[in-house]
């Protein structure tokens, strides 16, 4: 049953998806901007055509397999910083230096390296994915309170104990931030990058509609962009709150 906080939440979405659709049929809006009955109709022709498949398996490879190498790697960097200063103090210069910089504009490079494959935009995207991961997890493991280590050594734990069982739970939480971040930076760049170098994908369909002047096929594009987001983000949650069920009791997020 749809409780009444869903609904709360609908109103206003609703509401401005019938503004515009109204305002399409009155005319007041530019040719461009497609209606939203258009965009659904376009959802359905490119979905039969099995375009709309063809696309989202190609943009869904490069986004899953760039952010799990690029989340990989930047827990595996972040953790070890955060527990050895000699890591900490090697990667910290390298993620300053290069953190600002706009991660699209590697993908020159990538497009040399790799070529106009899926190579590109899972490395472009895997560069875009380490920096908020590497940085949440460094944090994450220097924020663990020192009372829980010391406690977990004098009760005769090892290292790599006192890691497993008291750091890596306790640094949880901001840990999943970090992933949360790095999702959405995934999307963003996957689709800057398959409008610049791909030859498939959801980016090259809203080229595509573009070009041929389709712009429902178009908003199209952006709309099936906007719900992998999403689904991703929530799937994403649903494990965080799985794996983190005990820490969430008493708080806000305890409830579904």
């Amino acid at each position: 049953m749809i409780g009444r906080g869903t609904l709360e939440k609908a109103v206003l979405p609703v509401a401005a998806v019938i503004a515009w659709e109204l305002a399409a049929h009155a005319g007041a809006l530019p040719t461009y901007l497609s209606k939203p009955s258009a965009i659904v109709g376009a959802l359905v022709e490119v979905t039969r055509s099995g375009e709309l498949m063809h696309a989202l398996a190609a943009s869904l490879l490069r986004a899953y397999v760039g952010f799990c190498l690029g989340a990989g790697l930047g827990v595996l960097a972040g953790l070890c910083a955060g527990m050895t200063a000699a890591v900490r103090h090697f990667f910290d210069p390298l993620v300053s230096f290069l953190y600002p910089v706009p991660k699209i504009a590697f993908l020159s490079v990538f497009l040399l390296m790799f070529g106009l494959g899926n190579g590109s935009q899972i490395a472009i995207i895997a560069v875009a994915v380490f920096f908020p991961v590497y940085i949440a997890a460094r944090y994450a493991v220097l924020s663990v309170n020192p009372l829980y280590v010391w406690s977990g050594r004098n009760m005769g734990a090892g290292r790599a104990t006192v890691f497993i069982c008291v750091v890596l739970p306790a640094a949880m939480p901001q840990l999943f931030s970090g992933l949360r971040v790095g999702l959405a930076h995934t999307f963003v760049i996957l689709f800057a990058a398959e409008l610049i170098g791909a030859r498939n994908g959801l980016g090259y369909m809203l080229i595509e509609g573009e070009e041929a002047l389709r712009f429902d096929i178009m908003f199209a594009g952006i709309t099936a962009f906007a719900a992998i987001g999403f689904a991703s983000d929530r799937i994403l949650m649903a494990v965080r709150r799985r794996v983190l069920r005990g820490q969430m009791i008493g708080t806000q997020e305890e409830a579904p």
